[in-house]
Order: structure tokens, then C-alpha cells, then sequence
């Protein structure tokens, strides 16, 4: 069993037929689905064929009792807490030419109770996949921090995903006004098995330098793990035997919404089951590039 713990969303996806026009009207295909990184991650490893449990918090209202009901017809459980007087988060994401901009309101990802998190683990669980999120918005950083220590409390493996780089970038210089030096992301996830961040979330968190040795940057400084998403590029895994490197899988790009958290599940699935560190990272591109073929961040449901 692998639990997925952090947000589920509403995603208002807005699929652009030309550049976006600032002030003006601009032609899209609209579509609204489940969103959210690790509820998505949670769908693409059901659909994987593995189990997992997705751990978060809903509004008390018609977008969160839909989201669930999506989660549960994709085959994911749920230990999900239902907030009232919250709204379950939305996001809408404008996309062109295969690339995004996201637009959030956390809404209730941010009353996510540790509560859920103790009662999932003791149901029994060899992996916890936290989404960065959980760590980035404040109100809801205790709660991911105690999530990673009661699992490995408990003997899970964790893992991390760094979530996007410019809350990554906004939660550095908030903390330095503050007096706080170095990365504060790093602190938060020093002893996880593993982090996964992409190309520019490996910058913002190491600095300027190759992908690779920015994976192994960010390996010691964490002890532990570190995979970095390259796009079409591939994607590589450092760690303390070195560097693994594989190819990506060039497929035309319909729209990139949810692929990272796609390839998370590739990769989870395969390394929860035993796979080495160069066919995990070749089962989370295959699952990547399904994604980035598709309208939307989930694997299509099954039919009723």
C-alpha cells in the first residue's frame, strides 16, 4: 500500500487556441476534473494496478464530495477529512503550446489533520508520498512534517515531491526576511528515502550547476535520494552509488498538466515493488509521457 498525502483540487483547466490576450478575450477548450498533486498521483498509481490510499481534507460542499467520488470510481481509497465553513481547493490552469500557468486557492488542503494521517498509517502502508504543497503553505507545514516523521516512526519509506519552484522561491525569501539562512525546504525533508523535483525545483533549491550535480547537491544535503525530471529530457537519480541517467520518450504534447505527478507514480510503483533505480525512473517517463498525450492530470476513469 502506498499513501498519498496532501491536496485534492478542483482543476479548471482552460486549454488555450491562442497566446493568452491580458485585458481581451481569448479562445479555449474548458474543462473542469479532479486535480491536485497528490490525489493525481494517488489516480495514476491506482491505475498502475497499485494500491494506495489518498490522505487529505475537503470542503464541506458539492466540489468535495465530487472529488471524492472521482478518487473512489479510479479505485484510490480515502482517509479524507470534510471541513466545514472551508471550500475545497480550485485551481485553474491556462495552457498553450504545452506549456502552464496554474492559478490556486489551497482552500481546505490547508486543514489537513494529522489525525487522518495516523489513522492511514495504521492501516498499513510500505510507502508515504507527500505533495510539497503540504510543506510550502503554513498552515498546513506541521501537519506534512509530522506526517514524514510518524512514517518513518512507523518504518514506511517517504518520499517527497517538490511540489513547483516559485512557491519554492517565495517560501526562501519569506523566511530570510525572517533571519532564517539557507533553504528552509531542505530542513523540512532532511531524511526522507527520496525528493523528486524538476529541473527548475532542483535549481531553486540548489542553485546554479548541471542537473546531475544538483541531484547530488541536494542528495547530501538531505541524506537521502533525489530524482530530477528532465521533461523530454528523461530524467535521472542520485544517491550515494552516484548518477543514473535515462532517456525521455518523445511524444507529440497535448497538454502537461499533472505529468510530473504521472511520472511519480511510475516511478513509486515500480521502486515500491523492487524495481532498480534505472527501471524506475524508465516506468515513471512511460507514465509521464501517457500523461502529456492526454486533456487533464488523471488517467481517463473507468466506465460505469
Amino acid at each position: 500500500m502506498i499513501l498519498t498525502v496532501g491536496d485534492l483540487v478542483t482543476d479548471v483547466l482552460a486549454v488555450l487556441r491562442a497566446p493568452l490576450a491580458p485585458g481581451s478575450d481569448t479562445p479555449a477548450t474548458v474543462h473542469v476534473a479532479g486535480g491536485g498533486q497528490a490525489a493525481n498521483t494517488a489516480a495514476w498509481l491506482a491505475a498502475l494496478g497499485s494500491p494506495v490510499t489518498f490522505v487529505g481534507a475537503v470542503g464541506d460542499d458539492q466540489a468535495g464530495r465530487d472529488r471524492l467520488a472521482e478518487l473512489h470510481l479510479a479505485g484510490v481509497r480515502t482517509q479524507v477529512s470534510v471541513r466545514p465553513g472551508a471550500s475545497t481547493g480550485s485551481i485553474v490552469v491556462l495552457t498553450h503550446g504545452g506549456e502552464r500557468t496554474m492559478i490556486s486557492d489551497r482552500g481546505a488542503n490547508l486543514l489537513l489533520a494529522s489525525a487522518d494521517v495516523d489513522a492511514a498509517i495504521a492501516q498499513g502502508a510500505g510507502l508515504l508520498h507527500l505533495s510539497g504543497y503540504t510543506l510550502l503553505d503554513q498552515p498546513s507545514r506541521p501537519t506534512g512534517r509530522y506526517a514524514l516523521a510518524s512514517a518513518r516512526a512507523a518504518g514506511l519509506r517517504t518520499s517527497v515531491d517538490a511540489a513547483s519552484a516559485a512557491p519554492l522561491h517565495a517560501v526562501t525569501t519569506e523566511l530570510i526576511e525572517d533571519g532564517v539562512t539557507g533553504h528552509p525546504f531542505l530542513d523540512w525533508v532532511r531524511g526522507v528515502d527520496l525528493l523528486l523535483a524538476n529541473a527548475d525545483e532542483a535549481a531553486a533549491l540548489a542553485g546554479p550547476g548541471t542537473p546531475a550535480d544538483q541531484a547530488m547537491a541536494l542528495s547530501y544535503a538531505i541524506g537521502g535520494d533525489v530524482v530530477v525530471k528532465l521533461g523530454a529530457h528523461g530524467a535521472l537519480w542520485a544517491g550515494p552509488a552516484g548518477v543514473v541517467h535515462v532517456a525521455g520518450e518523445p511524444v507529440p504534447i497535448v497538454d502537461a498538466t499533472g505529468a510530473g505527478d504521472a511520472f511519480a507514480a511510475g516511478l513509486l510503483a515500480a521502486w515500491s515493488a523492487g524495481a532498480t533505480q534505472h527501471d524506475a525512473l524508465l516506468a515513471g517517463c512511460r507514465t509521464g509521457a501517457a500523461a502529456v498525450s492526454l486533456v487533464g492530470a488523471r488517467p481517463p476513469l473507468p466506465a460505469t
